[in-house]
């Protein structure tokens, strides 16, 4: 939601233009990301000056966006109240003779990457934008994500750029020092009363984290997949505002693809949504497309979504038909997920993975041992919902759309702590909701698995052919420096020329593909 550019210890006189802050003749700049669901305010008490980019709130007045001048005790009061704010934000803080500090709040909606060049801080939430300072490989980094084990940390996968985490602050003074906050405190489940309406709850809840925001200000669209989590959401929305909402998804591949049709079909009968209903093909617009932008040498980041291509194409779907915000499931497995004592469980990811993924290099063995290192403290949302947001944030922002994930409601995660295994367990929550709307067993207890596993594989098997055969000709930056072995890699890429594709195993050579291009096109 921001991009900024920030020297320490020059003269201040921040003003605001009309897209931005600026001192020292323009050198200096807080640019927020210009959309209706985002707002910008700024104090000064004369001496200290605090930008704030937020996320806009429902039933509060519109933020004046020039600078205000305020008494020593008003900025402190402002500073506190800022970090109080419900929703999304990032605060600039400004000093004439201090470092200056950039704080994230807890509530991430966009990523925000770091790099200091000089003695400037730059900042992002669109990683090319600092393709300038990318370093080399974080070995660290990059084994995490071969091995599908991310972690949320100020680590990426390139040195010389840094993320931002949820309430972390970045110091700069010359030197980038990026300090963790206190972990967040979680509760764990309670007893129910006997006369508990959990789903009367979970309503409240939903209905909460929607109207935070004032969505009935923009063409708003709902991502409606035919799964638990959009469909509970969507049928919601729709059901207290009928026929203003419109929907949209990709299309998976094979033996789910007909049920999610159906399913999707019950949904939008069910409660009324508004038209149009886009619904693109994610296996003919599949990864790795020779149209596809990573494939083209564009400047994407590692962390955008790993099936870039047909989420572009649907974002650019979305954006054509005026859609300037988009309501997402993101989060709701996360809410209503079972604990390792409740659910004992092989963690994705252990370092015994690599048997099965033979491509896995000397330095990536070697730096996986250590991924735990250096990790964020737990979040106020789940950490690898984080991830998420951050993958799917910046293909929407280019299209100048707002994403916004209910599940991630602070509420919403609170109510999913507190609920007994029986109503977590196989998303009970969920599926109890939409049966509640007399929706059949094809969407409250779907026999086949729905998902996008179909088309990683055909993007693998048809698509990344001559990727692979070229990054085997020509060499990678994965193989410069051992985190990808080209011999374990070239056997792998045969067995899938031969027919043999294994999904547990397989499937995360697309990250290996990722990892590639952006090294490629970075570097």
């Amino acid at each position: 939601m921001i991009k900024f550019r920030l020297t320490p210890y020059s003269s201040g006189g921040w003003r605001w233009d009309g897209t931005r802050y600026a001192s020292g003749g323009g050198h200096d700049q807080v640019v927020p990301y210009a959309h209706p669901l985002v707002e910008q305010a700024a104090v000064s008490d004369g001496r200290r000056t605090l930008i704030m980019v937020r996320e806009r709130v429902a039933g509060h007045p519109a933020s004046r966006t020039d600078v205000q001048q305020v008494p020593r005790d008003e900025y402190d009061q402002a500073r506190r109240a800022a970090e109080r704010w419900p929703a999304d934000w990032v605060l600039v803080e400004w000093v004439p003779d201090e470092p200056v500090q950039v704080t994230a709040g807890p509530c991430r909606t966009t990523p925000l990457y770091l790099a200091a060049g000089g003695s400037t801080l730059h900042g992002s939430w669109e990683m090319r934008d600092l393709a300038p300072f990318a370093g080399g490989l974080n070995a660290q980094e990059v084994a995490r994500l071969l091995l599908y084990r991310p972690r949320y940390s100020s680590d990426t996968v390139f040195t010389g750029i840094q993320r931002l985490t949820e309430r972390a602050t970045a110091h700069f003074g010359g030197a980038l020092f990026l300090r963790y906050p206190e972990p967040a405190l979680h509760s764990g489940p309670r007893q129910l009363a006997e006369d508990a309406d959990v789903l009367g709850a979970f309503v409240g809840a939903m209905d909460g984290a929607w109207d935070l925001r004032p969505l009935d200000t923009v063409t708003t669209a709902l991502h409606l997949t035919g799964g638990f989590d959009s469909g509970v959401l969507a049928t919601r929305v729709a059901e207290r505002f009928p026929d203003r909402f419109a929907t949209a998804a990709l299309l998976i591949g094979g033996p789910g693809r007909a049920q999610q049709l159906r399913r999707r079909q019950q949904m939008r009968e069910a409660v009324r949504f508004a038209e149009p209903d886009l619904l693109l093909d994610a296996m003919v617009t599949a990864p790795l497309h020779r149209d596809c932008a990573r494939v083209n040498a564009t400047l994407i980041s590692p962390y955008d979504e790993p099936l870039y291509h047909p989420f572009q194409r649907l974002a650019e779907g979305l954006a054509a038909n005026g859609a300037r915000a988009v309501v997402t499931g993101l989060g709701g497995d996360e809410m209503v997920a079972l604990s390792q004592d409740e659910y004992p469980h092989r963690p994705m990811g252990e370092l015994a993975d690599t048997a099965r993924l033979p491509w896995i290099g000397e330095h990536g063995r070697s730096a996986a041992q250590f991924g735990d290192a250096g990790i964020a403290p737990p979040a106020v949302v789940n950490s690898m919902t984080l991830l998420s947001l951050e993958t799917t944030a910046p293909l929407l922002l280019r299209q100048g759309i707002w994403p916004v994930h209910p599940f991630t409601d602070p509420v919403m995660v609170q109510l999913g702590e507190w609920l007994p295994i029986d109503w977590r367990e196989l998303k009970q929550l969920q599926r109890r909701r939409l049966a509640a709307l007399a929706l059949d067993k094809d969407v409250t207890q779907p026999r086949l698995r729905e998902s996008f596993a179909e088309v990683v594989q055909h993007a693998l098997t048809v698509h990344a052919r001559p990727l692979f055969a070229r990054m085997l000709r020509d060499g990678s930056p994965l193989f410069d420096d051992k985190l990808v072995d080209p011999d374990g890699l070239r056997r792998a890429v045969d067995r899938l020329s031969s027919g043999d594709y294994r999904e547990d195993g397989d499937a995360q050579l697309l990250e290996v593909t990722t990892l590639h291009l952006a090294a490629e096109a970075f570097l």
